[in-house]
């Protein structure tokens, strides 16, 4: 079917012919609920409920947050799947169907009394936030961006993270205003999913430009269609070259990137899911253990941008070899929280850090394989990422428990960041020609 016959029938085609602005940027605020609300999953909201459940259930801490790592293990699988549902459908039917099933699932958390239930429920919304709706929200923004892509990808990451902040924020909230009642929390959290993100999804959201008679970044199109590839009217989307899986599969690159991004999303969830009990094990408060995350998220949001902005400007693989190395170098500071006060300016510089892993991995793999089959690529590489997750999840709750100490975890964080510096520096970008990078 033509994009002409497309804007005939389809309302979103004709408003994205209409906006006064480039439809990419609504495409962007659509995918941006989906972020905000995939936070009801988040290791940072489960992190509020660690030590409720854990007395009112008698569950350890462990169990709490192994349902984390266990969606982990098994987004392993999954994501593969979700990258293939997001090449062959696109990614509006995926992150509708996601967000729908994370609403009913969280709220359905209200009524769980078992380590079954419980790693059934927040499992399956655990699994939504790091498969189909992490892979699905990037995807369809770099499908709309090349030139423009550090830039929009950061507006996804400060989406990201206003519900980092919020939503362990909201949780608190709730439970304060139910007498404590953690259930209660999770129920509103499941219908604050669906009000936010269901209708920007279903109504305003298009997979990629061309499916409404439009270009990346809002270009036109050269009449020769890149294929003289002159730099001076040749579009970025145009001068990107396209990878398939297959061929991605066959380059070192594709598997150092996975791999690297399996790192530093390890040191991401081994602080954030056992931040808030950290914090609490040196004498913060509940509410301003609490508080520290949403400054974390304060910190996101300012890295997002920050790093977004440096990747439009200067090599992908720079940038993240400098993300890689804030998170190692500010992850032992954590060893230096004795007071609120190092506790607030700890959890901002960190999430500055954090700010880059929203924004860079994703648009390196789009940098170096181009965006015609980013879905199952993503969908490759994503299991290294749930994998990582996994593992600091679950490794950093062992720690705790055999040693009644997080202590010697942050130095195991600093030393994965260094791998991942090490691979970064020795990756190339894979070429199908002669051409230049």
């Amino acid at each position: 079917m033509t994009a002409a016959s497309n804007t005939a029938i389809d309302p979103r085609a004709a408003l994205a012919r209409r906006t006064p602005f480039f439809y990419g940027w609504a495409v962007v605020t659509a995918a941006g609920s989906t972020v905000f609300v995939r936070n009801a999953a988040a290791t940072l909201t489960i992190a509020v409920f660690v030590l409720p459940m854990s007395k009112d259930l008698g569950w350890s801490r462990t169990l709490i947050v192994g349902a984390a790592a266990a969606a982990g293990v098994v987004s392993m699988f999954i994501s593969p799947i979700a990258g293939w549902v997001l090449q062959r459908y696109g990614a509006r039917t995926l992150m509708s169907v996601s967000v729908i099933l994370l609403g009913a699932v969280i709220l359905s958390l209200r009524w769980t009394t078992s380590p079954i239930t419980f790693y059934l429920l927040f499992g399956t919304g655990r699994l939504m936030f790091q498969a189909p709706l992490q892979i699905g929200a990037s995807t369809a923004v770099a499908q709309w961006f090349v030139r423009m892509r550090g830039r929009s990808s950061s507006m996804l990451g400060v989406s990201h993270s206003f519900g980092m902040g919020l939503f362990p924020l909201f949780a608190q909230l709730f439970m304060n205003a139910n007498n404590g009642d953690w259930r209660m929390a999770w129920f509103w959290m499941g219908i604050s999913v669906w009000v936010i993100a269901l209708p920007l999804t279903l109504l305003v959201f298009v997979n990629k430009p061309e499916d409404v008679g439009l270009t990346p970044d809002g270009d036109a199109p050269t009449s020769g269609g890149g294929s003289e590839r002159d730099s001076a009217s040749t579009t970025a989307a145009e001068l990107e070259e396209q990878w398939t899986l297959k061929e991605a599969m066959r380059t070192p690159a594709m598997w150092t990137l996975a791999f690297v991004g399996g790192l530093v999303f390890f040191i991401h969830t081994g602080v954030n899911i056992h931040q808030a009990a950290f914090l609490q094990d040196h004498g913060i408060s509940a509410s301003i253990a609490a508080s520290a995350l949403t400054v974390i998220a304060v910190g996101t949001a300012i890295g997002s941008i920050m790093w977004g902005y440096l990747l439009d400007r200067f090599p992908v693989k720079v940038i993240y070899s400098s993300t890689a190395a804030w998170l190692g170098g500010t992850s032992l500071l954590f060893l230096l929280v004795d007071s609120e006060a190092t506790a607030f300016t700890v959890a901002l510089v960190f999430g500055i850090g954090l700010g880059g892993l929203l924004v860079v991995p994703p648009v390196a793999i789009a940098h170096y394989f181009g965006r015609n089959s980013l879905g199952a690529i993503r969908g490759a590489t994503e299991p290294f990422v749930s994998g990582g997750q996994a593992i600091g999840a679950i490794g950093a709750g062992l720690i705790f428990d055999y040693t009644g100490s997080y202590e010697k975890t942050f130095p195991t964080f600093t030393a994965a960041a260094i791998i991942a510096i090490i691979l970064l520096v020795f990756t190339r970008r894979p070429k199908k020609s002669s051409t230049a990078e």
